[in-house]
């Protein structure tokens, strides 16, 4: 969340970053909660300093054995009109933190204006778009006629957007997990965590998922949440942490299967493995110096970009505008692979610098050497990658004319030495 100092301190500057963003936020509302709040803690502590000076007196006046009732009844009345601001002072906490948690973060400078994702900005690209000397067929065309995807079970078993990988289509999944974090440990420096897939509501919360995504998430009876990304728990990891300055940047990695209800999508983004119920993926989080995170976005963003270099899959970056990126981020790049059968780019990573704005929600603090003060961390994450989306770009690249799939020689190793999926 932001901090409401800031917006005190820089109230036009804060809404005019905010108006980029094309939507309605309670800024004015929340400012007159604050000065209602401000007015009410001095109120509080005149009747405190009131409650203690009457204190004073009758404790001197009890000395000289004179009548202290009138005065213990102006204290009693006095305490009570506290116990009355302490409760409203309580609500009005609550319903600041309720405000703030409805405001996105402000867009760094960099990030270019535009209502939409029509106003993003290409940044670069790579690789070749291959020149089929055949009509190409779309991964849910050749994954069924390979044996290798079966959608029609999948529904039997969960319903829509549920998928079953078989066979060399189970194994080529599992290949791109182990490729994925092999690269990122091994080549990265990354950490590996297998985190669970059950979080409560506090890490939901401290990464932006809660209050404003709700409809989107599963939820148990238990007030558990599955998680929509290995970015919930991996943040989470340091929630209420103080960490030295010399730990950073921590760098996580970690695969997860992830649970998301994709409200709102349809026609063709129903069809296939684009956009499911259930998906893995392999995620990249960092915990940042403030002064180093725009560099660390950087490195990160490379690091996603690898994989499909590695896999030779030709892809390029946009940097999001403020019209489209995400509630929690300050500036965003999407990487899109290139899929065959749409022709067109399609995302395969979000890679995002949070500056502070998660760090306050889940308190994630550091302490520089020699200094007793803290400072709130700077937290970023990507996809590296969607786990399904490269399942995908794969499969409609590297198809051949008779109906079978080359492997890319990066992932042979772990595909046992399998070099070609046939039918």
């Amino acid at each position: 969340m932001l901090d409401i100092k800031r917006i005190r301190e820089e109230k036009e500057k804060v809404i005019n970053a905010l108006a980029s963003r094309h939507g309605s936020f309670p800024i004015e509302e929340l400012i007159e909660q604050d000065e209602e709040r401000r007015r009410t803690i001095q109120e509080v502590e005149e009747l405190k300093a009131k409650r203690n000076k009457a204190s004073d007196e009758i404790a001197r006046r009890k000395k000289k054995k004179e009548d202290v009732s009138e005065l213990i009844k102006e204290m009693k009345r006095v305490s009570e009109q506290i116990k009355d601001l302490d409760k409203r002072l309580n609500g009005i906490n609550n319903h600041i933190t309720q405000l703030l948690q409805e405001i996105p973060n402000i867009p760094h400078p960099d990030v270019p204006e535009g209502k939409d994702d029509s106003n993003n900005v290409e940044v670069r690209r790579w690789g070749e778009i291959r020149d089929f000397s055949f009509t190409p067929k779309d991964h849910v065309e050749i994954g069924t006629a390979l044996g290798i995807l079966d959608f029609e079970r999948g529904a039997k078993i969960s319903g829509t957007r549920f998928a079953i990988f078989k066979d060399d289509g189970a194994k080529l999944e599992r290949a791109l997990i182990n490729f994925m974090l092999d690269i990122h440990t091994k080549e990265s420096g990354y950490s590996e965590i297998f985190p669970p897939f059950l979080v409560n509501a506090q890490s939901m919360t401290g990464t932006g998922q809660l209050p404003k995504f709700e409809e989107d998430l599963f939820k148990t009876n238990d007030e558990l949440y599955l998680i929509p990304t290995a970015e919930v728990p991996v943040t989470n990891l340091h929630s209420g942490e103080i960490l030295d300055e010399s730990a950073l940047p921590i760098k996580y990695t970690a695969y997860t299967a992830c649970f998301r209800r994709e409200a709102g999508t349809y026609g063709k983004e129903t069809r296939g493995l684009i956009r499911q119920h259930q998906f893995d993926k392999v995620e990249l989080v960092k915990f940042s110096l403030p002064e180093n995170s725009y560099d660390e976005l950087e490195s990160l963003t490379n690091d996603a970009e690898k994989i499909l270099q590695k896999l030779g899959l030709p892809y390029r970056v946009v940097i999001l505008c403020t019209g489209d990126l995400g509630f929690s981020s300050a500036k965003t790049y999407d990487i899109e692979v290139w899929i065959p059968s749409r022709n067109k780019y399609v995302e395969i990573s979000s890679c995002s610098n949070f500056e502070d704005f998660q760090a306050r929600r889940a308190n994630i603090r550091f302490k520089r050497k020699n200094s007793k003060k803290t400072e709130f961390v700077h937290t970023l994450n990507g996809s590296g990658l969607a786990v399904g989306r490269t399942f995908v770009a794969l499969l409609e690249n590297y198809q051949q004319e008779d109906g079978s799939v080359l492997i890319p020689e990066a992932l042979i190793p772990y595909m046992n030495g399998i070099e070609k999926i046939s039918p």
